[in-house]
């Protein structure tokens, strides 16, 4: 069967609708309202059940769409069925952090001494100590340095410690995933370059050329902690163990061709920092100790501090990008900030499902992390459409949302395109959603979410095909049509 439509819809009578022709198989006829305003507006569009049938998913296909102004649904299909959200997870974990931590949040990365400073020299332990700073990067760890020296500092006779107790530590966001994708790092309250480094590989005559470092635009410091070594193999292509503290990887020679580069990710962020610290501080001409973790924070004054962005400019780019340590590190600590401690993702993830209940009235969010990473967090689209109406009326999440192109009916996308939609996107293999708001010039906003998932197929696939598995990229390509067809619907449909 076809989509639920409201009664409310059938008692207004939508006719005209949005009134532009850009939808999917635009109507041929007027949609001014007559006698049977309803029938009107759907002559010449595709059903439901059509529109799902042609994108050929497999699975269920979940969605709802109702009004901000009211709250009333419009139409909706196995709205009560629980999907992977896949990064739409990412809205409802800013929403969360903006109304626990604040739109201006700043997280805080400290350097300080547990002794005093003498004629430039630090008679005690120098300390990095992170203050869960997501996008905490080599740059501003050389402007820490520089900070530090010019306050005064140009020698330390003690330790060099660096603390990332300020969180949990979480080895990975997903233990499903393969070991070197980047987007599943390890997650600490001390966190570098999204807790990745970069692998890169030149060929020359018969040999290879091998750099590891922690690049950004200024530097690209090299690293220890991360090691490479190129195996006579064909498969698999990357191997990883832990060695005393520090990465271990393998690639497999048939796999790296002529040359080129990678990110892979962090499994050690605190001595991931420290490292590129110490590098950053001999270049201001002081030398450091080899970095020693600790579990507890020492006392002492502090020396030298950064500062990240806004926390409403941290999380637009974290909905911009879908960067996952973003979302887990501002969850853990709106978490920590809401009950005193977190123990850990989990936990954290189920504090956050009971804020959305109670705030929200998404009455069966059950997410276990707060990027939607992990496949076994469930979301039903009416909970995430309730969730929008109820977060445009209080928090407003919508600003930070990703404005998502539109196209036109020969599915060319539009630059000027009369429907403007902002959303999160969310993408694992085999799994999509869209989630936002949807707005027609002079015709009310409407929030939405979209859900597809073929589970079964994704749950038949191997640890090593969770990469790039055969056939994902076609599948999502299919979902996001069946996205923007539904989206196409609705805009006709309903209206004033």
């Amino acid at each position: 069967m076809g989509g639920t439509i409201s009664r409310r819809f059938f008692l207004a009578g939508s006719g005209a609708a949005f009134g532009f022709p850009a939808a999917a198989s635009a109507p041929k006829v007027s949609l001014r309202p007559k006698a049977r305003g309803v029938d009107i507006a759907k002559r010449g569009l595709p059903s439901v059940d059509a529109l799902i049938e042609k994108a050929r998913l497999g699975g269920k296909v979940s969605y709802s769409v109702a009004s901000v102004a009211s709250g009333s649904v419009l139409e909706d299909r196995n709205a009560s069925t629980g999907l992977p959200p896949a990064s739409v997870a990412k809205a409802v974990t800013a929403a969360y952090a903006l109304a626990v931590l604040g739109p201006n949040h700043r997280f805080r990365t400290r350097v300080f001494g547990t002794g005093p400073v003498t004629n430039g020299i630090l008679k005690g332990d120098l300390v990095l100590a992170g203050g869960g700073d997501p996008t905490l990067d080599t740059d501003d760890l050389a402007d820490l340095a520089a900070r530090l020296k010019a306050g005064g500092v140009r020698e330390v006779q003690g330790q060099f410690l660096v603390w990332g107790g300020a969180l949990p530590f979480v080895r990975q966001i997903d233990r499903g995933q393969p070991d070197q994708v980047s987007y599943n790092p390890s997650i600490s309250g001390l966190n570098l370059n999204f807790n990745r480094v970069r692998f890169e590989w030149k060929k020359s005559a018969d040999t290879y050329t091998i750099l590891m470092d922690a690049r950004t635009e200024k530097y690209r410091p090299d690293v220890q902690m991360a090691k490479m070594r190129i195996a006579r193999r064909k498969t698999p292509i990357y191997t990883y163990e832990q060695k005393n503290g520090r990465d271990h990887w393998t690639v497999a020679r048939d796999a790296l061709g002529k040359g080129g580069a990678r990110w892979l990710p962090v499994r050690n962020p605190v001595l991931y920092a420290g490292e590129v610290f110490q590098t950053m501080t001999s270049a201001h001409g002081i030398r450091l100790k080899p970095p020693k973790q600790i579990k507890t924070l020492p006392g002492g004054t502090v020396l030298a501090a950064v500062e990240s962005a806004q926390l409403q400019i941290i999380l637009k780019g974290m909905l911009k990008h879908s960067t996952n340590l973003t979302a887990e590190v501002v969850g853990l600590w709106a978490s920590k900030v809401r009950t005193g401690q977190v123990a850990g993702l989990k936990a954290s993830a189920s504090e956050m499902n009971r804020w959305a209940k109670t705030t929200l009235g998404m009455s069966r969010v059950a997410l276990v992390d707060h990027s939607g990473l992990g496949d076994a967090s469930r979301m039903t689209s009416a909970d995430m459409t309730r969730g929008l109406v109820a977060a445009r009326k209080s928090i407003d999440v919508q600003p930070l949302l990703k404005d998502i192109p539109m196209r036109d009916a020969n599915k060319k996308i539009a630059k000027n395109h009369p429907v403007k939609v902002m959303a999160k996107t969310g993408t694992l293999n085999f799994v999509s959603g869209l989630a936002g708001y949807v707005k027609a010039p002079g015709k009310e906003e409407l929030a939405f979410a979209v859900f597809a998932a073929d589970t079964k197929r994704r749950s038949g696939l191997t640890k090593a095909q969770r990469e790039r598995p055969d056939g994902a990229r076609s599948w999502n390509g299919r979902a996001k049509v069946l996205q923007q067809d539904l989206i196409d619907r609705w805009a006709v449909l309903f209206g004033a």
